[in-house]
């Protein structure tokens, strides 16, 4: 796609990834650019210097991604893209059932509401996009978070299936597996083993997911080891199992010295 002239719905804008790429989009000539977040003051404020429109929203809620795409249509004009990309930090490493349900909404039901609001009315008027990010946990895994490796593998599961859905029908379907990105949610995170992959700022990240959109790419990396990774993983899911081990208990190790 080809996002000069288009209007974009961004969500989890308010800072790291979704603030980086609504720049990135205004940058490339994008028409207007929906600005969506829980931190309504922090997204008001980030709007204005990004240029877009701060429209404070919930996405665990479905009528208020209802209400979020409503708005940017009223507003901004009919819209060919939509980034589902707020996301929950899995620290604190928490195992209880009312984080489970957190993640679950965010994660995973968050991008089935976006496509629910979206995806029908983009087909009526010959297509469009949407790009939902989750991460290089749902295609490997997050050693030190169940709740976020299992809920991320669904968001992938999940977009895989909107793109064979959509795809026919006119609306081009892209998931985003970044591995380390430095943004608040990372920050304090304990290493999962990706940070010798390298950790690369939102901006650069947001600028390999505009190739990404230009490209029409089902998978978008931030990080080319990720796709050789996954390779190796599906070649050999037992030896990837053990190498895993190994590293979880090498990085166990290390914490406890």
């Amino acid at each position: 796609m080809d996002v000069n002239g288009k209007v974009a719905v961004v969500t989890g804008a308010a800072s790291g990834i979704g603030f980086a790429l609504s720049k990135a989009l205004m940058a490339a000539g994008a028409r207007g650019v929906a600005m969506a977040d829980l931190q309504a003051d922090a997204l008001e404020a980030q709007a204005t210097a990004a240029g877009g429109l701060a429209v404070p929203t919930d996405v665990s809620d479905e009528s208020a991604i209802g209400a979020l795409f409503d708005r940017a249509e009223a507003e901004l004009g009919p819209v060919d893209l939509f980034v589902s990309n707020a996301g929950i930090s899995p620290k604190p490493v928490r195992d209880d059932n009312a984080h489970w349900h957190q993640q679950w909404n965010v994660h995973v039901m968050a991008h089935l509401y976006a496509a629910r609001a979206a995806a029908p009315r983009m087909a009526a008027r010959g297509g469009g996009k949407l790009v939902n990010v989750a991460s290089a946990a749902g295609i490997l895994m997050q050693m030190n978070s169940a709740v976020y490796t299992a809920t991320k593998h669904a968001a992938v599961g999940l977009a895989e299936w909107l793109a064979v859905e959509w795809g026919p029908k006119g609306v081009d379907v892209s998931v985003v597996c970044p591995l380390r990105v430095a943004t608040p949610m990372t920050e304090g995170t304990p290493d999962s083993g990706t940070v010798r992959d390298g950790v690369i700022s939102a901006d650069e990240a947001a600028l390999r997911i505009m190739d990404g959109i230009a490209d029409d790419r089902f998978l978008i990396y931030t990080h080319d080891p990720a796709g050789a990774y996954w390779a190796k993983k599906a070649a050999d899911p037992e030896r990837w199992i053990e190498g895993m081990t190994r590293l979880k208990q090498k990085i166990r190790g290390a914490a406890t010295d």
